[in-house]
């Protein structure tokens, strides 16, 4: 059985034209009477390798990391050290010189872009925290400063190891850590000694509402990719998946918090607000097709279907109905998900249409943006 990667390989190998690895693919849409398309494909694995080496690259990262403890100074006597984390994106970084730049494994990779920004972030958030020393940050001020000087910082990483390797995941990762570097400012100008539950929660709303327009703001950024690639034939749209899942918790989260589900049994009007909002996220993953806004909210609307069968007597079996209810709904519309999406993309202005991914189209051979 291929795989994309295998097409892929066959391609950059010159074994296959992608006129070749097309035809390949209109001939497999053919024979399963939807478009290949339709399975939303980035690259994760490249064969059992890809596995293997992220297994053995991990362990590695850790026993790395576990020899940099033994390197001082401490925090707090006994905890973590600065070296910890130098060590593994060191190692990282190294390690990514071969597995990346060489040999092209997609998981390794990843775990590997991961651990270096981590590393980074650590590092530099436990040198502050040695250097500042512990006694001088015993404020909320001080911790956030720490935070958000870290973030910043990986970020700074990210960029240097997308400039060196391209890796799809790392645009996100770098996303995410000026993330945390907005987050932490917001929470410095609210963040005060001894707040009362008002004020705790006076920032907790400002941080939420900070989160819903960086995710505004991350999936805009996403569509930017993958407008430049309406075929999806390059590693942009790679690069556009991983910030849609970066986006998608961020806008979704703070909606329903701000909503008060985090905080206890949604009564019914909540239940069909969380419905109907579900059914927003819907349309828009079906126009942008992208499945990340319907898996990062599906938790919510578990819980509210849960809360809005057990309002209507039916506890014992709310679990089991609305696992029923929301299981059958997703599996229906992956079956059908091509003719969903023509139905909701067909009728979106012209201008619009044309920054969408194009409808019924195959699969493509990825190449380098």
């Amino acid at each position: 059985m291929y795989s994309e990667s295998d097409l892929e390989a066959a391609v950059g190998a010159g074994a296959l034209t992608p006129a070749q690895a097309a035809a390949f693919r209109h001939f497999i849409e053919a024979r399963r009477h939807m478009p290949v398309v339709d399975e939303e494909h980035f690259r994760l694995l490249t064969g059992f390798n890809d596995i293997f080496v992220g297994i053995a690259a991990a362990i590695l990262l850790a026993a790395v990391g576990m020899i940099g403890y033994y390197v001082g100074p401490h925090i707090d006597t006994d905890g973590p050290t600065p070296f910890m984390g130098l060590f593994v994106a060191a190692t990282a970084w190294g390690l990514a010189e071969f597995f990346t730049l060489k040999r092209r494994m997609a998981l390794p990779s990843i775990i590997l872009l991961l651990a270096f920004v981590g590393g980074v972030f650590a590092t530099s958030a436990f040198t502050m925290i040695v250097s500042i020393g512990e006694d001088n940050l015993n404020s909320p001020q001080s911790a956030m400063m720490v935070l958000a000087a870290s973030a910043a910082i990986a970020a700074a990483a990210a960029w240097a190891h997308w400039r060196r390797f391209r890796v799809p995941i790392t645009v996100a990762a770098g996303a995410a850590a000026l993330v945390a570097l907005v987050l932490g400012l917001v929470a410095m100008g609210f963040a005060a000694e001894d707040m009362t539950d008002a004020q705790v929660r006076t920032m907790q709303n400002a941080m939420e509402v900070g989160a819903l327009l960086l995710g505004i703001g991350v999936f805009l950024v996403a569509m930017r990719w993958d407008a430049s690639d309406p075929t999806r034939e390059t590693r942009r749209s790679d690069v556009a998946f991983w910030l849609h899942l970066l986006a998608a918790p961020l806008i979704v989260h703070p909606v329903f918090s701000l909503l008060g589900l985090t905080e206890g049994a949604a009564s019914t009007l909540d239940a069909a607000a969380v419905i109907l909002l579900y059914v927003v996220l819907g349309l828009v993953a079906l126009a942008i097709d992208r499945r990340a806004l319907l898996v990062s909210a599906l938790a919510y609307v578990l819980f509210a279907l849960n809360s809005l069968f057990q309002n209507y007597g039916a506890v014992e079996l709310s679990v089991a109905l609305t696992a029923l209810v929301i299981g059958s709904a997703l599996l229906l519309l992956s079956a059908f998900w091509t003719t969903a999406r023509r139905a909701v993309v067909k009728p979106l202005p012209d201008g619009l249409k044309g920054r969408l991914p194009v409808l019924d189209r195959v699969a493509a051979v990825a190449v380098p943006a």
